[in-house]
Order: structure tokens, then C-alpha cells, then sequence
């Protein structure tokens, strides 16, 4: 059952140090959805935007004195599909459960203001900045999620149930520094 049109399988090998480089090349495949499936074997749908993307890791990893290639993978063996599509779920799992943690947060916050009556422009702007990068986060995470499902829209909930609290926080800072 091939849910994608096969995939791009990067290769990379870099120097121990310095370890600016491994970390640089890490934080730019976790920051494209890639997965990790063994020690410097990353995997991404065969897309003309991720082959790009590879191509110019791969030579980035070359002019830092590393070795990388890029393999395209139409059809993988058997159980091998399985295995990457696993490990690409993990990994937005991991992140949608940071997420929704946060969201959590936000809104116990929220809460925590209204409790004590911090009714106050401040308290809304800094409320209204935390949900732009609660905003802000989704949407790089949506962006990766190759096969969206519950947890995806799990997450969209819990972001308007945060826009939905923040809107009525809002109407009270309103009425509490404007009462005409």
C-alpha cells in the first residue's frame, strides 16, 4: 500500500568536528520532516521541493570536507515503507503532543489571569504573542505532517479552543480598561 510517490533517501557523513556542522545539518532535515531512520539516513516523500532541498544539503555536507548522496527509492521492500512511514508519525506525534502541552499551558494561564482579575492591555499582548507562536508552530508542523490525520486535527482544536479563550479574555480586558 505506497501512500506516497516514493521516496528520497539522504546519506551524510561529516567530520566529528567541528560539531557545528552535524548539528546545523540535523536541525535542517528535523526542520523539513525528515526522519531519521539509522545513524545519517534521512528519508522524505520524492518531491521536487525535498530533492532540491537534499541536493543542497548534500552540498553543503560535501564543502564541509563530509561525503552525501541522494537516492531516489520508488518503491521501497518489503515492510521498509512501513518502517519509514513510522518513523515520520513518531515524530509529529512527538510534536503535536508538545504542542497541545503548550496549549495546555496557555489556556491554565489564561485561566490563572482571569482567576486573579488581570484584566490588562499587558497581559493581553503577551497573551496574544504566545498564541501567534502557538500559531506560528502548527503551521510548521502541518507543513511536515506528510500523512495528516487525527492528531492534526487533535491539535487545530486545541488552537481554537486557545483563540476561542483569548478572544473572551480579551472582551474583559475591554470592559475592565474601557467600562464606558
Amino acid at each position: 500500500m505506497s501512500t506516497a510517490p516514493g521516496w528520497l533517501l539522504f546519506l551524510a557523513q561529516l567530520p566529528r568536528a567541528p560539531s557545528s556542522a552535524r548539528v546545523a545539518l540535523w536541525r535542517k532535515l528535523r526542520a523539513s520532516g525528515a526522519a531519521g531512520i539509522m545513524n545519517g539516513a534521512w528519508v522524505l516523500p520524492d518531491t521536487e521541493a525535498h530533492a532540491r532541498l537534499l541536493e543542497q544539503l548534500r552540498e553543503t555536507v560535501t564543502a564541509k570536507g563530509g561525503k552525501g548522496a541522494v537516492l531516489a527509492v520508488p518503491e521501497p521492500g518489503p515492510g521498509t515503507e512501513e518502517l519509514i512511514m513510522e518513523c515520520i508519525r513518531a515524530d509529529r506525534d512527538r510534536e503535536y503532543d508538545e504542542l497541545e502541552e503548550r496549549c495546555g499551558a496557555f489556556l491554565a494561564e489564561l485561566a490563572k489571569e482571569s482567576r486573579a482579575g488581570k484584566f490588562i492591555f499587558a497581559e493581553l499582548e503577551e497573551n496574544e504573542q504566545e498564541l501567534a507562536k502557538l500559531a506560528r508552530w502548527l503551521a510548521k508542523i502541518v507543513a511536515r505532517d506528510f500523512f495528516p490525520g487525527e492528531r492534526r486535527a487533535r491539535a487545530e482544536e486545541m488552537l481554537g479552543q486557545c483563540r476561542d479563550a483569548l478572544r473572551a479574555f480579551s472582551g474583559k480586558v475591554y470592559e475592565a480598561e474601557d467600562p464606558e
